[in-house]
C-alpha cells in the first residue's frame, strides 16, 4: 500500500488560543476541549487535524523544538467566493489575529490571503477568480 496522508498535526504553545482560531474558520472542535493535550477534528474527504501541545510532544520526544525562525505549517482554506476571503480575512484581523497578506487578486487566478493562527502558521484563504 502506498502512505496516505491522513493526518495534518499542529504543536501549539497554548491549545485554547489555537482551537478557538481554528473554530472561526468554521472547523467543528468540541468546546470542552480546550484544557486538552491532544485534539482531533474531522475534515473533509476523511482527513483529520490534530493539536498537541509543546508539552505533549516532548513527552514522548524530549529533543523536540520548533523549526528556528519559521513557521511551523501552513494551511489553506478555501472560500466560496472571492468576496468571502475578504470578509474572512477582516473577521481574523478584526478579532485580533494577526493579517500577514491582505486580500489580493493572484496572477494565478486566485483571490488570495493569508492570516497567522496564534502560534505563527500561515492559514491561506483563497477562492478562484473565475
Amino acid at each position: 500500500m502506498t502512505p496516505q496522508l491522513a493526518v495534518v498535526g499542529l504543536v501549539v504553545d497554548d491549545m485554547a488560543k489555537s482551537l478557538a482560531f481554528y473554530r472561526l474558520l468554521g472547523l467543528d472542535i468540541p468546546l470542552d476541549s480546550d484544557s486538552e493535550p491532544h485534539v482531533a477534528a474531522a475534515l473533509p474527504g476523511g482527513l483529520q487535524i490534530m493539536w498537541d501541545t509543546v508539552d505533549t510532544v516532548r513527552s514522548f520526544d524530549p529533543t523536540w523544538s520548533p523549526a528556528a525562525g519559521s513557521p511551523r505549517v501552513g494551511l489553506a482554506f478555501r472560500c466560496g467566493s472571492p468576496a468571502e476571503v475578504d470578509r474572512v480575512y477582516r473577521e481574523f484581523v478584526d478579532a485580533g489575529h494577526p493579517g500577514h497578506l491582505e486580500p489580493w487578486d493572484a496572477f494565478w487566478g486566485q483571490r488570495y490571503a493569508v492570516v497567522r493562527d496564534p502560534d505563527g502558521n500561515g492559514v491561506d484563504l483563497f477562492c478562484p477568480l473565475s
